[in-house]
């Protein structure tokens, strides 16, 4: 199946995005819009020309970019006008993350909210003076007509010029002062914090539908796993409770694929009945992180089996044959969003039998009606169902019944039109799920996903990394990578990585977590005031270095590269990775203490520094299965304050003086003492959780 949806007009001269690799550039390369990639090129014909720059940002499965596609994009007066006056930008935002970053920062801070398509009109300097999201061809839905705004730009440009980019420039000034980052004396990070953060989730929190906050509705896994780590740290039954219900609400709504597993990006309403189809790489990856955690707190079935299903989905659809992760699917199907996911009842009378229909009408909620209306298409279609569970209650012959319709269904939808997918493999969204694909092998016992981990890891090393130059690459596609350098792309591979070595101990893997940790810190690192440069410092096309200090839907790189050095530093001993930790948590100690929750994934980096972490040095040869069965032991234990090791590698002194003969074993320590080895699996859940709140070797703050 091609990724790439067909030309609606393959008669038309494609414009210069039809040299391009990103899926999204290429889904414009038809427009009678005169696109241009983003480029020295573009900015030197805006220079020259003396037209201001008109920038798209956008992403391929993104709908409302799609609907202003085909309403304005594709409308010949308004890209004729576009061409006469302007030089136009198009930029897939999953590809440049950092160029996004300031045009969204822009938008949010002066029309005081953001989103996608983000719309943005430059000075050739790449200054921004004017900027919102989606814009109608026609002045409607409260939102200015394209066309009437475009001839507003240019009548300024032309009358005001001077006046422009005087604007332009105190925006800018505003922009480097608004986004600068200093470390603030006198902050000091303590268990307050994690208590202030708590306290304030817990606020949020739907009882109903659970989740946190109102719709739209994210899952914004990051947020229960701290709630997690802290409900069984205090023993908290109520918050236990508030991310068991969470996890299952989201995996009973039609947030959750009921027929093909995986979940889509958000859902529009607070039960998680109505998603946003859309499905994401990084969603998937933090949520089967989330349920397998969820799994080893309660052992509830239906956890592991969420994530059963949600990898089979990524090993069905979306894994390259060479082992590489693609990175969404989209949410519309020929034009319609939803198409491919939902059913009229009639539909549903016709492919069952008569009591498989009566079962799945009850226990999918399905009416004549329809829960879902695409209200961005007047010719949407009616009566669409959203699968979700409205009635779990089986009995027990009910259960092959129901596994006969969702064979049935899932066979109906294969023949369907399938979304588009979006193939190009990001080493950042790939590090992501290696991770999880490296511990549901070892929590789920499944080699299967162990296998995934494995071809995966060597598919980014053979195609994004360059083991002479040390430079880990963002983007490959059709055999092709970019030369764009990212701190997500390092810290996110990183923190994959490591979770691969812990369920593997393979010495290879600790030694490549361990140089992309270097090239991070070399390449990205402020050592001057603490914290990480969302680009690297040789990105000349942006007018803007920034440090993300936002954990949303995806966690910052920031918070993910905290995080992936104080585990690293705990194996290895490694001084340079703990201050480089240290300094950016105390960079970002403003930010923890008065809104924690924009930083839940920092949160949980700083909950392991606070800690003082179990080491657990497993002696014995990796690849022997005595030693794997040890390992799915260990990690089959919910304790987020641990690291485990081997005695070979790259790995601290002491677990070097380990011997190795003779059957494997574990060494359980806390600082500097060590309990005494063991290989039995009682011995070690009691001696790594030790404590009902499975956090006894809690020590006083450290300043």
């Amino acid at each position: 199946m091609s990724s790439i949806p067909p030309a609606s007009h393959p008669s038309r001269r494609p414009n210069q995005l039809s040299q391009e690799k990103s899926p999204y550039l290429l889904q414009h390369q038809f427009n009678p819009v005169d696109w241009l990639p983003w480029s020295s090129e573009a900015f030197r014909l805006a220079r020259e020309s003396g037209k201001p720059l008109f920038l798209s940002i956008g992403y391929s499965t993104c709908h409302w970019c799609h609907v202003m596609e085909r309403e304005t994009f594709e409308n010949k007066s308004i890209a004729s006008f576009l061409n006469a006056h302007f030089i136009s930008i198009k930029v897939d935002r999953e590809e440049r993350p950092d160029v996004d970053k300031i045009y969204m920062t822009y938008v949010q801070s002066t029309q005081g909210g953001g989103g996608w398509p983000l719309n943005v009109f430059l000075t050739p300097d790449l200054k921004p003076f004017y900027g919102g999201t989606y814009f109608p061809p026609e002045a409607k839905l409260g939102r200015p007509g394209f066309r009437q705004l475009l001839e507003h730009i240019h009548e300024i440009w032309t009358e005001r010029k001077a006046d422009v980019f005087a604007s332009a420039s105190q925006t800018h000034a505003q922009l480097q002062k608004f986004t600068a980052r200093e470390p603030e004396a006198g902050r000091v990070l303590t268990l307050r914090e994690l208590d202030h953060a708590f306290a304030k989730f817990k606020d949020e929190y739907d009882e109903k539908h659970g989740g946190f906050g109102n719709a739209p509705k994210f899952p914004r896994p990051s947020q229960p796993a701290f709630m997690l780590r802290q409900a069984v740290r205090r023993q908290d039954d109520r918050a236990l409770r508030m991310v068991l219900h969470t996890c299952e609400r989201m995996a009973a709504g039609g947030l959750h694929d009921q027929l093909g597993g995986g979940f889509s990006r958000y859902s529009v309403d607070r039960k998680w009945l109505v998603p946003h189809f859309e499905k994401m790489l990084y969603d998937n990856a933090q949520l089967a992180g989330l349920y397998l955690d969820a799994y080893r707190v309660s052992g509830h079935p239906g956890h592991a089996q969420t994530v059963r299903r949600l990898l089979e989905y990524i090993r069905r659809d979306m894994t390259h044959p060479e082992g590489g992760f693609y990175s969404a699917e989209d949410a519309d199907s020929e034009g319609k969003e939803g198409k491919f996911y939902c059913w009229t009842l009639d539909e549903i009378r016709t492919l069952l039998a008569p009591e498989e229909a009566a079962l799945a009408i009850r226990y999918y909620g399905i009416t004549a009606e329809g829960n879902f209306h695409d209200h961005s298409d007047p010719q949407a279609l009616a009566g669409q169902n959203v699968l979700h569970v409205a009635d779990a209650r089986l009995s027990p012959g009910e259960e092959p019944l129901l596994q006969s319709v969702q064979a049935k269904l899932f066979s109906a939808r294969a023949k369907r039109v399938r979304p588009h997918r979006d193939d190009k493999i990001l080493s950042s969204w790939n590090g992501l799920m290696l991770g999880a694909c490296a511990r549901a092998y070892a929590i789920l016992e499944e080699p299967a996903y162990l296998e995934m981990a494995r071809r995966n890891l060597r598919f980014l090393q053979r195609r994004l990394w360059d083991p002479d130059t040390k430079t880990l690459y963002h983007r490959w596609r059709e055999g092709h990578r970019d030369d764009v350098q990212l701190l997500d792309a390092y810290a996110f591979l990183a923190s994959g990585v490591l979770d691969y070595y812990q369920a593997t101990l393979e010495p290879s893997a600790l030694s490549f977590c361990v140089e992309l940790c270097e090239s991070m810190l070399k390449g990205f690192f402020d050592a001057a005031n603490g914290g990480f440069w969302q680009s690297a410092g040789q990105a000349s096309d942006l007018i803007l270095r920034l440090k993300e200090d936002y954990d949303g839907a995806e966690p910052s790189g920031n918070s993910v590269a905290t995080g992936v050095l104080l585990r690293l530093a705990t194996i290895t001993e490694r001084p340079d990775f703990r201050e480089a930790a240290e300094k950016t948590l105390r960079l970002f100690a403003d930010r923890l203490q008065e809104l924690p929750q924009a930083v839940p994934h920092l949160l949980l980096a700083l909950d392991f520094w606070i800690d003082v972490p179990r080491r657990v040095v497993v002696t014995g040869n990796p690849a022997e299965p005595g030693t794997a069965q040890l390992l799915r032991n260990i990690l089959q234990v919910y304790q987020p304050g641990m690291v485990v090791l081997g005695t070979t590698g790259a790995v601290e002194p002491f677990a070097k003086t380990l011997p190795l003969a003779g059957a494997p074993l574990a060494y359980v320590c806390t600082g500097q003492t060590c309990q005494a080895p063991t290989r039995d699996p009682a011995a070690l859940r009691s001696l790594l959780i030790d404590s009902p709140t499975g956090g006894a070797n809690r020590l006083k703050p450290r300043d």
